[in-house]
């Protein structure tokens, strides 16, 4: 199973530190027995103005990928029953609640407490198995197309679902970074799961809210419609959330499954003369201008 993929994390234009932290776990890491062909990619936020931000998404990526280290479950037989690889994910990212809320407890004090969104995603063959707590966010894109999106735990999507606040509203409101559940702050922690069927060639976005806080969607549509490699994307978005004035962390992973071959060569050729172009051009003038001399060259010996 092919999968190329980028990723990229920026401080954003407004913060002093990095809270956002992410793993990337294929075929050859160590001790993986849940899954023989395909990836495991984790995005956690740690909450802004909390205390231990930052170790709380580190601390929960670290204990969501030990997941890869479990028997892999039997099929279920009936397709969507709750069942297989989603009921694992849930249990971890449920652990990860638990040892960061019991730190917090123990260690935490006269502070609000650390937290974290954590976002987990296991692509396989021809489904991906999706975790989620927070507002960081997949995507998956179908020919340039976005077709699917997570739902974020945040404040404005309850307005937009309640019907209280339109979607553009939500897009603009200034209290859109306001999540409604997290890792690691609460003793108990509902885990929302997806199952996505997938077909070759889609891609999967994963990112965290500075990303779509700052770009929206219809920006993003347009960047994958695009002819461009993962990392060209994965640059180019996290460029647009700057520009935008990158009031967060941005992490973004850019994940394409099973690519065509044919497509997938036309695509890093094209990357390659974008990248290379003048040196290239100057080499055939330089071929070209020795290709003249040498004619001309030839023409001057036969008339003498």
């Amino acid at each position: 199973m092919r999968i190329h993929y980028a990723t990229q994390t920026d401080v954003g234009r407004r913060k002093d530190r990095n809270e956002d932290y992410f793993g990337v776990f294929r075929e050859d890491a160590p001790g993986l027995t849940f899954f023989k062909e395909g990836a495991l990619f984790l995005v956690a936020d740690g909450l802004g103005g909390h205390a231990g931000g930052e170790i709380a998404s580190k601390l929960g990526v670290s204990i969501v990928k030990d997941l890869i280290k479990e028997p892999p479950p039997e099929p279920p037989e009936d397709p969507d029953a709750d069942a297989g690889y989603l009921p694992v994910i849930r249990k971890y990212i449920k652990q990860a609640n638990d040892n960061i809320f019991r730190t917090n407890q123990e260690l935490v004090k006269g502070n609000r407490p650390m937290g974290t969104t954590m976002l987990a995603v296991l692509a396989l063959r021809n489904k991906v198995f999706i975790g989620n707590v927070g507002d960081s966010r997949c995507y998956l894109v179908r020919a340039g197309e976005i077709i699917e999106k997570t739902i974020d735990h945040s404040w404005v999507d309850e307005q937009v679902k309640l019907g209280l606040m339109s979607k553009s509203e939500a897009e603009s409101d200034l209290r859109r970074n306001i999540v409604t559940r997290s890792v690691g702050t609460h003793e108990e922690v509902v885990v929302d799961t997806y199952r996505w069927h997938m077909v070759p060639g889609d891609v999967l976005l994963m990112c965290t809210d500075g990303l779509i806080n700052m770009v929206k969607d219809v920006d993003i549509n347009a960047e994958f419609q695009k002819r461009a490699t993962p990392a060209e994307i994965a640059q180019r978005l996290v460029n647009r959330a700057n520009e935008n004035g990158g009031k967060d962390n941005i992490t973004v992973i850019v994940a394409h499954i099973s690519p065509n071959l044919f497509q997938l060569m036309v695509t890093y050729a094209v990357r390659f003369f974008r990248k290379h172009w003048q040196q290239l051009m100057w080499t055939l003038l330089a071929l070209l201008f020795g290709a003249a001399c040498f004619v001309v060259g030839r023409f001057s010996v036969k008339w003498l």
